[in-house]
């Protein structure tokens, strides 16, 4: 039997043999804490939450870069900062993010929040804020091996003056679709609010901290102890959730497999039945919450209703559905879809946006109006005002011995856009362009569907604003 003396070596061994070999690749971290808001009441943990995690990511073989409490123009600039940094470490580095502070969305886009931020109208966010899409893109046009993104900022949206009518909590994002090598997590699941922790971090920090240190643990083992101990954690009002595309082996300690990625076989509704039926309720529910896909809470909620678990489990999906629901129909945007979405969900969080969004669309010039809008040639467009007409001939004065004099109508002849037309045998067209539309959802690549496991949602490359 092993000591606990012994037992301690053996795990400061291990750790310290992950810290080696997490050296000898190329790590660099952005942390960042968000506590001092200005114009609302200032969160107390996130400083905490960014200082602890920037010392375990320091053991962890990782250059950290630390920031807190940023303006908007600071934020922007740390971003642009650590990109560089990213880019000068070249393409095999491993690039974090972390951050804790206040999230919103805004017209099912998802904004970090500074700590100069004072909107007084939804659409002070987008002039305000950072969104959430101009980091990832920023993230994934440079060329390196992994990118995680940690946020702990699904916070309640603190701001009076638009909290009534924004969506709950973040929407869905999806990275499946953008550059490979890419994981993003979430404290809580898209549509639902985090909590800030009563300690001093927030519950999501405090597992992620716990796991993370746990030798030769693959992430996305750690994510599943995140989402059970952040679950357990909350009673059921908080599960975090993350979209992945990673391609290979990551471990914040210990030795990561090389070669390409494994994929585990996806498990149905069916599979899932056939695992959970007969567990005790807590036991089930636990193996439902670590793997945090759709299929197991579908087979969860179909065998056990009872309350509390049950209830908790059919919120969540519920929830799930909504938000897919609704990314469906901000990456559709169309009348059409933001009334699908309506139909579906009429007294939701997400109508007075989807209301909004669809009263936008009727003044949209249709793809359909658009083609009918034809080049108009110069030549063939005939005057509609007296400039066109020659001028009346001059009297002649009485007396006076004519002179040879040029036919004005001759020179003026030569100098009509029809004559130079024919001289130089080219065209002059002008086109009449659609009118410009401002502040409107455009299409992204992203897909639905989301979930701890099942990895979900979409909302990347959208380049609005």
């Amino acid at each position: 039997m092993v000591g606990p003396v012994l037992r301690n070596a053996i795990v400061a061994a291990a750790v310290v043999l992950g810290s080696q070999a997490a050296l000898a690749e190329s790590r660099i971290a952005l942390v960042i804490g968000q506590s001092a808001y200005r114009a609302v009441m200032p969160l107390p943990n996130p400083v905490n939450d960014a200082k602890a995690m920037a010392q375990m990511l320091g053991d962890a073989g990782f250059e950290v870069q630390s920031a807190s409490d940023l303006t908007q123009n600071d934020l922007r600039a740390k971003i642009g900062e650590f990109a560089a940094s990213v880019a000068a470490k070249g393409p095999d580095t491993i690039s974090l993010v972390f951050y804790a502070g206040h999230g919103l969305q805004i017209d099912g886009e998802n904004y970090l929040v500074p700590v100069d931020i004072d909107p007084k109208r939804e659409a002070d966010i987008p002039l305000q804020a950072v969104r959430l899409n101009d980091i990832l893109n920023t993230l994934t046009s440079v060329p390196s091996k992994t990118r995680i993104i940690l946020l702990d900022a699904c916070r309640n949206n603190p701001f009076p003056e638009i909290n009534k009518t924004t969506g709950r909590g973040l929407a869905q994002v999806d990275v499946k679709l953008g550059t490979a090598g890419t994981l993003l997590s979430f404290s809580t699941s898209p549509g639902a609010e985090a909590e800030d922790g009563k300690g001093g971090n927030s519950p999501y920090t405090t597992a992620l901290l716990k796991a993370g240190r746990e030798p030769n643990l693959a992430i996305e083992d750690a994510f599943k102890r995140v989402r059970l101990s952040v679950n357990q954690a909350t009673e059921g009002r908080q599960t975090p959730w993350e979209s992945s595309s990673l391609v290979s082996d990551f471990r914040f300690f210990g030795q990561g497999e090389t070669g390409a990625k494994a994929v585990a076989a996806k498990r149905t509704v069916d599979d899932w039945r056939r695992e959970l039926r007969g567990k005790p309720v807590d036991a089930a529910n636990e193996m439902i919450v670590s793997d945090g896909s759709v299929e197991a809470y579908e087979a969860f909620v179909g065998l056990y209703a009872q309350p509390p678990l049950g209830p908790q489990a059919r919120e969540w999906l519920d929830r799930h559905y909504k938000m897919v629901a609704w990314n469906n129909a901000v990456i559709g945007n169309t009348g059409t879809s933001y009334r699908d979405f309506l139909t579906k969900y009429p007294d939701s969080d997400l109508t007075a946006t989807a209301k909004k969004l669809e009263e936008r669309t009727r003044n949209r010039l249709s793809p359909a109006a658009a083609a009918t809008l034809q080049p108009t040639n110069v030549a063939l467009a005939a005057p509609t005002c007296p400039c066109g007409a020659p001028p009346a001939a001059r009297p002649q004065k009485a007396n006076l011995p004519a002179k040879k004099r040029a036919d004005p109508d001759a020179k003026r002849a030569e100098r009509t856009p029809a004559r130079r037309l024919r001289e130089i045998d080219d065209e002059v067209v002008v086109i009449r362009r659609a009118p410009p539309v401002y502040y409107e959802p455009m299409p992204r690549p992203y897909i639905g569907g989301y979930g701890g496991g099942g990895y979900g949602g979409g909302n990347v490359g959208r380049g609005r604003y």
